[in-house]
């Protein structure tokens, strides 16, 4: 570990994310400052045990986030949005909320904000939570301040949340069985932003898309069907499905068209982020316990 007598205050700290580049920066040696609505809670008690120093902010208290800012070098800015599960934002919210966070900063005099968008920005989709970092992405540029946008592709994670029928032995998303599509492990965010703040020179002003793996639906299946030990098989999500749900319709056609099955260059991401894992790297790996639970999800 290095020493880096400097703060980088990370935002969503207790999801996956904004905890994954807690981690990586404190592996690095940076001091961490994670905003949280709550410093009393379990989660706020868990970052501080690693070494994390958990303040009270708001996304909604502009004044809770200049003081949480005071004194930093940098800012990592990630928001909730509404097509999380559960998610008590709107799309104006989202906006509104990644907007401040890059004013704030600004005028704070932060040094590098690091800000994490999505992988189909740069143009404009119809789902408005993806089209939201787009309108976030093109203020943060406006600023006088140094920053780097990154484009994380689909999170692995993802692929093994109970409710996507792994325990049933079969997985539909939204590629056909032939397509590729990336992917990235959210510890792999982490460590990449990590790098991004050790290395301000090199990644100022620019955007970058990343991801750890392309795999098309059936490789999906045989990494899964290796990793489980019992067969798993893919299918795209069910036309009948997507004539339901608007939202599952546009994504779907995202990937048909590019936008959202990614195009990074994973050669070059590889040469200069040789950490990042394969999808069969990472369910031996971090995503084993996830795969564990999702296979026994209904047991």
């Amino acid at each position: 570990m290095t020493t880096i007598d400097k703060t980088v205050v990370v935002l969503g700290a207790t999801g996956q994310q904004g905890g994954s580049v807690a981690a990586a920066l404190r592996a690095d040696g940076w001091s961490v400052r994670a905003v949280v609505r709550d410093v009393s809670n379990h989660r706020a008690r868990s970052l501080s045990a690693a070494g994390v120093e958990p303040v009270r902010g708001d996304l909604s208290d502009p004044e809770s986030l200049r003081a949480a800012f005071s004194g930093a070098h940098g800012v990592f800015s990630v928001q909730p949005n509404s097509g999380q599960a559960g998610a008590d934002v709107t799309n104006e919210d989202e906006v509104r909320f990644g907007t401040a966070v890059a004013d704030i900063a600004e005028r704070s005099g932060i040094d590098h904000l690091v800000y994490s968008s999505a992988v189909t920005a740069g143009s404009t989709t119809g789902v408005d939570h993806l089209d939201t970092k787009n309108r976030i992405e093109t203020h943060v540029r406006k600023l006088d301040i140094a920053s780097t946008v990154i484009r994380p592709a689909t999170f692995m994670e993802l692929l093994v949340t109970p409710e996507m029928g792994l325990d049933g032995g079969h997985l539909s998303f939204l590629m056909r069985p032939d397509q590729a599509m990336q992917f990235i492990a959210v510890r792999d965010i982490g460590r990449i932003v990590a790098a991004v703040f050790g290395s301000p020179d090199r990644y100022a002003g620019r955007t970058v898309e990343i991801a750890g793996d392309a795999l098309t639906g059936n490789a999906l299946a045989e990494h899964l069907t290796q990793a489980a030990g019992r067969t798993i098989t893919y299918s795209r999500l069910p036309a009948t499905l997507m004539a339901q749900d608007e939202v599952l319709a546009k994504l779907a056609a995202l990937v048909d068209d590019g936008r959202l099955a990614g195009n990074a260059n994973l050669d070059a991401l590889r040469a200069e982020f040789p950490f990042l894992l394969s999808f069969d790297r990472w369910l031996a790996g971090p995503g084993a316990a996830l795969l564990d639970e999702a296979l026994r999800s209904t047991d």
